[in-house]
């Protein structure tokens, strides 16, 4: 772990650096591997998560092949987290710096307003409105007058209990991300243990009404036949890892308030394996039993909390869905989203500045309007996560491989307009290798013959793009202090 003295931290702030840019004090960097591991459960268990694993159904695979591809992704994602977040818990800086080391101080616009502006705003405005529809249900369990409210009232397509729903649950994801990570902490300790309640039991419920015998052999009737078992098990997995795209770039927003590399390195492992094996099993259990009690395949989790007879099983089910998803915004979303808008005026703009700002353009874009076209929000984050799976190659590559674990802060922090790194703040090798990767990843959306590289893209993204990178970047950098 690196410390910086107390007499750079100035002269980084004379430049115009805000505070929550700077590198973290080593009194401040106070996170403990157990605070990695409470951080990401609620990530793990979320309803878009279970959806994805009814789609794993239909791709003919196994309920064993399923839990085994699902777990076999969590120790994938395990080491891209702990190693992407390597330079944040060494020197205690966000992804919206450390983005500059492998891009340039101007390159690394660009992929950080991807993932922290574009991405993480639209996607923070579809979370809060699929967590508004899981809060309707709640208050029409408890208030069923409160769903006829308003009459015919409509605001651009939706009505007046699910605005109030949503505007509700919205301000309520916007006081987590503006409380940062000590109040997502408090939060995440709560979550957890209802976690291990709530899908713990869906599971043995689930598992008590259809038998775990019927739920092994259990396979849709819509499910297709295929001959190419193994690669649609890796098809499953690239499914998995790829919805930690986002949150694998912006790793080191979270493991800047590491004490060391080992903490958030052993908290994270264990945080992400243990929610995985749960997740294998509960979901698999879940979706399978409630299919086969139910006699109709049901791929969502609040479509059977709704089926259930107990009032008081349902309010907790839906109350602890409710907090895996702000959980999961919070984390993926709305934080990393603060840092980089901070990140594009350091002088004027703090965390919370940007909290508020992006708060307000997930209202303005009407989430619920996006989701009338489901398809189209898949294509949008399906390009997203194709070019931020070439972003992490990159920057692992440019770390390890380049760089050999050192950055020199004072390339990072420089004064406003000064661009002597690089070709004028731009890693033009970066960006080169950054697009090639992009267009194999997802070239197979339009070239036939590349279309099974598309149905694997993160790996290809990432494995392409770091093993390019390191080849010509290592050829051509001569003084890494200087990153020329």
């Amino acid at each position: 772990m690196e410390s910086i003295s107390n007499k750079q931290r100035e002269i980084y702030q004379r430049r115009g650096y805000h505070e929550d840019l700077l590198p973290k004090e080593a009194d401040k960097k106070t996170w403990k591997g157990i605070n990695y591991f409470t951080l990401w459960m609620g990530s793990v268990h979320n309803v878009p998560n279970y959806v994805a694993v009814g789609g794993f159904f239909i791709l003919g695979l196994s309920t064993l092949s399923i839990m085994a591809a699902i777990i076999l992704s969590a120790f994938i994602i395990t080491f891209v987290m702990v190693m992407n977040g390597a330079a944040g818990s060494k020197y205690g800086i966000p992804f919206a710096m450390i983005l500059r080391a492998s891009y340039g101080v101007r390159g690394a616009l660009f992929p950080g307003i991807l993932r922290g502006c574009v991405a993480a705003i639209m996607w923070f405005g579809l979370q809060c409105y699929a967590g508004s529809l899981a809060f309707l249900i709640l208050i029409g369990k408890l208030w069923p007058q409160f769903l006829t409210l308003g009459g015919d009232f409509n605001l651009l397509g939706i009505g007046l209990p699910g605005l109030i729903a949503f505007l509700i649950f919205w301000a309520v994801n916007v006081a987590i991300g503006l409380g940062g990570g000590s109040i997502l902490n408090k939060f995440t300790a709560i979550l957890n243990p209802c976690i291990y309640v709530v899908f713990g039991g869906m599971a043995i419920w689930a598992i008590s009404i259809a038998g775990l015998d019927n739920i092994i052999a259990y396979v849709p009737a819509n499910a297709i036949t295929t001959n190419n078992g193994g690669f649609m098990f890796l098809v499953v997995i690239n499914a998995v890892v790829a919805v930690w795209a986002a949150p694998a770039v912006s790793a080191s927003d979270f493991t800047q308030n590491a004490s060391s590399f080992r903490q958030q390195a052993w908290g994270q492992t264990l945080g992400l394996v243990v929610g995985y094996l749960l997740f294998a099993v509960a979901s698999v259990c879940i979706l399978a039993g409630a299919s086969i009690h139910y006699g109709v395949d049901t791929w969502n989790v609040l479509d059977i909390v709704q089926k259930w007879d107990s009032i008081f099983a349902s309010v907790f089910a839906v109350l602890v869905i409710l907090m895996t998803t702000i959980s999961t915004n919070a984390t993926g979303n709305i934080i990393p989203a603060g840092y980089q808008i901070a990140a594009i005026a350091p002088k004027k703009l703090t965390y919370k500045n940007g909290v508020v700002i992006a708060s307000i353009i997930s209202l303005i874009i009407c989430p619920w309007k996006l989701m009338e076209n489901q398809e189209s929000i898949y294509l949008f984050l399906d390009v997203i996560g194709g070019i931020l799976g070439p972003v992490i190659g990159v920057m692992m590559a440019h770390y390890f491989i380049v760089m050999r674990s050192e950055i020199d802060l004072d390339t990072l922090y420089i004064e406003p307009g000064n661009y002597k790194y690089y070709d004028n703040g731009f890693n033009s090798v970066a960006f080169i290798v950054t697009l090639f990767a992009v267009l194999l990843s997802l070239g197979g959306k339009f070239i036939e013959i590349l279309e099974p590289l598309s149905r694997v893209s993160w790996f290809v993204g990432v494995i392409s793009a770091f093993c390019l990178y390191a080849l010509l970047k290592s050829r051509t950098v001569v003084n890494r202090q200087e990153y020329t």
